[in-house]
């Protein structure tokens, strides 16, 4: 029994072990090849990003802002969703959560994440948001009719909350694994390609239905949709609208990650969808 409880030990312990080793090497990534932080203070608070400028492209540029999910890094963000590798001509921005409340999973607000209302947390990271985006003007040729922004859980959230907060700005969305509010009010509409699990314990694939509906509306979207692409493990179909700004939704089996085919379908979605010229 004495041995028995040893072993029982050590293998707690060394799980244990492994958890920490985990996290400590999340915490400690590097950049991606090619991306390089960024520092800004906003409201007096050190805020960072990685940022990805392309090489060898002539003309203004895209930027692509990527908002990781809540308790997520930017590094994690910039270097497994594979967009650098998919995108090569646009600005790529992921900037990094502050400690952040979330109801669904850290109502103490240990983790990193994004604010969840125009009004929250002061505004902080629609401010980011603005910051980035004014720095990079400054820096390079930006094209400002193509300027997208995407993001997994409560990113994809906060890609929504910019399509209320900033949708002069914003040419498009894509939303992987998160909703929109249901409070939310827009005054114009938004292309968007939303990335759903159908088996999502933790954003309930009935509560992103709710949100396709929701976009259908304030889009004019048809209700049928027809086949628009697939890729990796995603079935995609697409809504088209009368004012331009079409909805797809990707759907998979599994739950709450980010699947496999997401940034491909992403990333033609935005080159499909600038703002239109004025």
């Amino acid at each position: 029994m004495h041995l028995f409880l040893l072993l029982c030990l050590s293998l707690v312990c060394a799980a244990s072990l492994s958890a920490q080793g985990k996290i400590r090497e999340l915490l400690s990534a590097r950049a991606p090849e090619g991306f390089v932080e960024k520092i800004w203070t906003v409201d007096g608070v050190k805020r960072t990003a990685l940022v990805r400028v392309p090489t060898g492209v002539s003309g203004s540029l895209a930027v692509v802002f990527g908002w990781h999910g809540h308790g997520g890094r930017s590094t994690h963000s910039a270097g497994r969703w594979g967009y650098a590798e998919i995108d090569t001509g646009s600005i790529l921005v992921f900037p990094q959560g502050l400690p952040t409340v979330s109801p669904l999973v850290d109502k103490e607000g240990r983790m990193p994440g994004w604010q969840t209302s125009v009004d929250s947390e002061g505004g902080r990271d629609i401010k980011l948001f603005d910051t980035i985006l004014a720095d990079l003007k400054k820096q390079h040729a930006v094209d400002e009719r193509r300027i997208y922004s995407m993001g997994h859980s409560n990113g994809a959230a906060f890609s929504y909350l910019l399509w209320q907060a900033r949708p002069e700005v914003i040419a498009a969305i894509g939303a992987v694994a998160g909703s929109l509010r249901g409070d939310t009010k827009v005054t114009s509409s938004m292309p968007v390609i939303h990335v759903a699990g159908e088996k999502d314990p933790l954003v309930k694939f009935s509560w992103q239905q709710a949100t396709f509906a929701a976009v259908k509306r304030f889009n004019a979207c048809a209700e049928e949709g027809k086949p628009w692409a697939k890729e990796g493990v995603l079935d995609a179909t697409i809504y088209t609208s009368t004012k331009g700004a079409p909805l797809v939704t990707a759907i998979h089996a599994g739950s709450h990650e980010y699947a496999k085919g997401s940034t491909e379908l992403i990333v033609r979605f935005f080159k499909e969808n600038p703002k239109p010229a004025k």
